[in-house]
């Protein structure tokens, strides 16, 4: 089983910048992507960036060029990035992991959740 711990939220001035981290623990079983998702109140979750164990990655239009999102080689641990903030940038944000387990069944965890607020 893998577990999450998200740290990196917080209060910012827009235009500001924040780095988010998530770092799995425990069992370690195949590990085919990484990614942070965020929702802000009265909206649904949505995906904000991933990266694949190949390195290639992806992110939302709102987002790109202003949030990068990376891991460590081995995936233990996913950052993002943020720039260039901006107050639509406001909500609890999710790190989430796929993979793999040791008998090939596909898994999902989800972190707890770290909140940023983007406020003057």
């Amino acid at each position: 089983q893998v577990q999450l711990v998200e740290s990196g939220g917080g209060l910012v001035q827009p235009g500001g910048s924040l780095r988010l981290s998530c770092a799995a623990s425990g069992s370690r079983p195949r590990i085919n992507s990484m990614a942070w998702y965020r929702q802000a109140p009265g909206k649904e979750r949505e995906l904000v960036a991933r990266i694949f164990s190949s390195g290639r990655t992806n992110a939302a239009d709102s987002v790109k060029g202003r949030f990068t999102i990376s891991s460590d080689n081995d995936m233990s641990t996913v950052y993002l990035q943020m720039s260039s903030l901006k107050p639509e940038d406001a909500a609890v944000y999710y790190c989430n992991v796929q993979g793999l387990t040791a008998t090939f069944k596909n898994f999902e965890v989800w972190g707890q959740g770290t909140l940023v607020t983007v406020s003057s």
